[in-house]
């Protein structure tokens, strides 16, 4: 039986994460919602949600010891980063009257800027609803999506990668920005899955089929 175990850090609907893995998990495949370091150092597959704000975030992840655990256990399996658990990989964020991260993607978080849409209005921050992603890279976890599949999103922040080669997807609003990011086994989106209908559904069953295998794993 595989195990595909969901970080439990107190943030964020963790449970509709659960729920929409378990929709899509083979039959030998079994999803756990945890926070115990041996639970997860076990687990063959991770998943990393997340809603709220970067600094609560890593005060959760310290209290449970997950501060020093990831890194580790982001290297060596396939391991999804959902919205605010795609930011806490990077090294650093401006929320929270700016904080340090995790240090596994190089690159920061920041605050969209004021901007305006095509018909001159001010864009609304947060940047909520359905928007489009326009793939960026070949990765399993795009098969048999649209070729610019919708995902619902909810963020104020967005990640800045410092590396062009780990951007997998990105999505126009206002800006273009890094909506995914992709290095070996790791794979980070900003939007909600979870929340995204038929695309959503799909790309967790890839994450689930995903031997880990992806670019930038040398």
């Amino acid at each position: 039986m595989e195990t595909v175990a969901v970080i439990d850090y107190g943030m964020g609907n963790l449970h509709s994460v659960v729920r929409a893995l378990e929709h899509e998990a083979a039959g030998d495949q079994r999803v756990l919602l945890t926070d115990d370091p041996e639970t997860l150092r076990e687990a063959d597959r991770l998943v990393f949600p997340g809603q709220g704000a970067a600094g609560d975030a890593m005060q959760a992840l310290s209290s449970r010891g997950l501060d020093r655990l990831l890194p580790e256990l982001a290297a060596d399996r396939p391991f999804l980063g959902l919205c605010l658990g795609q930011q806490i990989l990077m090294d650093a964020s401006e929320e929270s009257g700016g904080v340090d991260l995790l240090g596994i993607l190089p690159g920061r978080v920041a605050r969209f800027p004021a901007m305006q849409g095509p018909d001159g209005r001010r864009l609304k921050i947060p940047h909520m609803g359905w928007n489009r992603v326009l793939p960026a890279q070949e990765h399993p976890l795009w098969h048999g999506l649209p070729e610019t599949p919708w995902f619902y999103f909810v963020h104020s922040y967005r990640v800045q990668p410092e590396r062009e080669a780990d951007v997998a997807g990105r999505t126009d609003y206002g800006e273009t920005f890094a909506s995914a990011l992709a290095r070996g086994s790791l794979f980070t989106m900003q939007c909600h899955p979870e929340k995204s209908a038929a695309c959503g559904l799909r790309l967790l069953h890839n994450f689930l089929r995903w031997d880990g295998d992806g670019p930038g794993a040398s």
